[in-house]
Parts: C-alpha cells; sequence; structure tokens
C-alpha cells in the first residue's frame, strides 16, 4: 500500500511526504489565502498524470530501442467555476524528441501508457475525460 503524509506548516502551505521519504510543498493562491510558496493539490493531480505516463512511455520505447533524446508532457484540465470544482476533462500532449524514432513505436508506447499502464489515468478516467495526442520530434 502506498503512504504519504501531509503536515501543515502555517496559512494554506502543507508539506507532503511520500512514503519513500520524498517531499515537496504544497500552497494555495494568495487570492484564497495562500503565498504560492508550492504546488496547487490540483496542478499535483496534472503533474502526477504526466509523471505517470511520461515513465510508461520512456520505458517502452526503451525496450524497442527507440533513440530518444526527450519527451515533454502538457497536460491541461479544464474545471466548471463551481465547487468542487473538479477535472471534467484533461488534454495530454506527448512531444517525444529523438532520433530516426518509429512512429509506430511512438503511437504505441502511447497507447499502452493510456489503455493499459498508467495507474493514474485509470484512476481519473472516472471522473474526467481524458483526451490524449502525441506528436515527434526529429532532434540531431
Amino acid at each position: 500500500m502506498l503512504k504519504a503524509k501531509v503536515k501543515w506548516a502555517g496559512g494554506l502551505q502543507f508539506i507532503g511526504q511520500s512514503g519513500t521519504g520524498h517531499a515537496i510543498v504544497i500552497d494555495g493562491s494568495p487570492d484564497y489565502g495562500g503565498e504560492n510558496t508550492g504546488m496547487r493539490p490540483m496542478e499535483l493531480l496534472l503533474v502526477g498524470l504526466g509523471g505517470c505516463s511520461g515513465m510508461d512511455i520512456a520505458s517502452i520505447l526503451a525496450k524497442k530501442k527507440q533513440d530518444v533524446r526527450g519527451i515533454e508532457i502538457n497536460v491541461k484540465g479544464k474545471q466548471p467555476d463551481e465547487y468542487p470544482k473538479r477535472f471534467t476533462e484533461i488534454e495530454i500532449e506527448f512531444i517525444v524528441k529523438g532520433k530516426n524514432l518509429s512512429e509506430e513505436a511512438v503511437k504505441r508506447a502511447v497507447q499502452l501508457s493510456m489503455e493499459k499502464y498508467c495507474s493514474v489515468k485509470a484512476t481519473l478516467e472516472h471522473s474526467a475525460k481524458i483526451i490524449h495526442s502525441y506528436k515527434i520530434e526529429e532532434v540531431d
């Protein structure tokens, strides 16, 4: 079972610590009484989705012996104005940079992450529509 501990540090700031000992600062917007010293909780969800799927894609492409030089993941979440302001739609764009990358390999890696491996996506897809796309950038 994964574990985390979140401790209040004053105001709207909290320090989140994972069971593996890594820490992150969480804070709110100054508009709501925070001091903007860390990520917002909803931003953390988007970062978690990007990181989870990115790890899948990097691993799959390495197994396919693709010459990947970089992976960028842009994640955007749409929220209504009414509370609880949950994500209703999330767009995730993968930009895979490399040399002589196989489009079929990249497409398959993205598909496997989105349909089988990414546990964050699997968790979020029950409450938000998740749309994904990819593009390949050739680099020297």
